[in-house]
């Protein structure tokens, strides 16, 4: 029977754990024994005697959990500590972060793990529950616009009282893909009125059917802007100017502004210039999702609060999708255990199909090397 280790998360700030109690109930269900870590789950609410009770090992230390694993589940790249506890081979699942964090990835090559990164789980049907992007970036989404309304100084919906009527706020989301949709989605619901951007063309359909209006340059390039796996295309100098133009316009207006966009490999593109920021009405607050990659927002600081001279709060706030832990670890868990079934035979024994599209497209180490095309030097 293999056996799958979840250890507590060792970077700072991270709330988050890769296995809840239910995901262990269903892991023992389909052949795995799990091995918890003392304490992993408490920031996330989950004690370690649910976690017996759904039929979990609980153990004292990492590298008693690490001792039996031949499966290392975690949120983030296990700690140099752990890494060293590794025994050669062992799977490790992930969210690995390989274009950023190098070091962790070369240090579970050199150790001889077999290293899958989890953001790099294709964009295919079959592999939509393994999603782990998906279901990370839906829950940041929502809670950049609950940061967004508590730094907020006013209502979002309209309200009409008796001592007169307060106007709703204008909220604006620049980039539309999973965190942008649930922001849009989420602020409507608290009656704000949205209007969005994204230069991918499908995203307009989208924006429009959940009730907020479509901002964009709608040329030749725009129409062409999107990737066969979904992404944006980083756009010409020329586009960005003529969007920049329209944004500017568009942004001094907004209440909220709230920025997601991502290119995998690559910096945060820059979506809002210091001069849009300070045409922005005193009050007024942007949530920046991309701050941990550079950050799309001139001005926006890791981790912290920063006020303009005009009195625009920026918010640098990183792994917004850790500020709800208890949901996030249980839909990051059920993302690892519909992985796992990958992991098995037919006769339920470890021996993963490195052929198998899903696998072949997330492993990043493998027999002492970095092996993925896109990762390699």
């Amino acid at each position: 029977m293999a056996v799958i280790a979840v250890t507590k998360e060792s970077r700072a700030g991270e709330t988050r754990v890769a296995a809840t109690p239910e995901s262990v109930k269903k892991l023992a269900g389909a052949g795995f024994s799990v091995v918890i870590e003392a304490g992993a789950g408490v920031a996330a609410a989950y004690p370690d005697a649910d976690y017996a009770a759904a039929g979990a090992e609980v153990v004292k230390t990492a590298k008693d959990a690490l001792a039996k694993a031949d499966i290392l589940f975690k949120v983030r790249a296990p700690s140099d500590a752990e890494i060293a506890t590794l025994k050669p081979g062992t799977i490790v699942a992930a969210s690995l972060n390989p274009y950023q964090d190098k070091a962790a990835l070369e240090a579970l090559a050199a150790k001889g793990a077999t290293a899958f990164a989890m953001e790099f789980i294709p964009r295919i049907t079959r592999a939509q529950v393994m999603d782990v992007l998906s279901s990370q970036a839906n829950l940041a989404g929502y809670r950049a616009v609950i940061e967004a309304a508590e730094a907020y100084g006013r209502a979002l919906p309209m309200m009409m009282t008796a001592a007169g009527t307060v106007a709703a706020a204008k909220v604006f989301i620049m980039g539309v893909g999973v965190a942008g949709l649930q922001a849009i989605a989420t602020a409507r619901r608290l009656g704000a009125v949205v209007t969005a951007t994204d230069v991918r063309p499908a995203t307009k359909e989208q924006v429009e059917s959940l009730g907020a209006k479509f901002i964009a340059v709608e040329d030749e390039e725009f129409k062409n802007a999107q990737t066969a796996g979904g992404y944006a295309k980083e756009m010409s100098a020329e586009y960005q100017a003529k969007q920049a133009e329209l944004i500017t316009g568009h942004i001094g207006k907004q209440d909220i502004v709230i920025t997601t966009a991502l290119i995998p490999g690559r910096p945060a593109p820059r979506l809002v210039s210091a001069a849009q920021v300070a045409s922005m009405k005193p009050g007024s607050v942007i949530v920046d999702l991309a701050v941990e990659q550079g950050g799309n927002v001139e001005g926006v600081k890791l981790g912290e609060t920063a006020v303009t001279a005009n009195g625009v709060k920026i918010l640098g706030a990183p792994n917004l999708p850790g500020r709800i832990a208890t949901d996030a670890s249980a839909l990051y868990a059920r993302n690892l255990f519909a992985f796992a079934g990958l992991l098995l035979d037919k006769e339920g024994q470890l021996a993963p199909d490195y052929e198998d599209e899903i696998l072949k497209a997330a492993l990043v180490a493998q027999g002492g090397a970095i092996v993925h095309p896109a990762l390699k030097a």
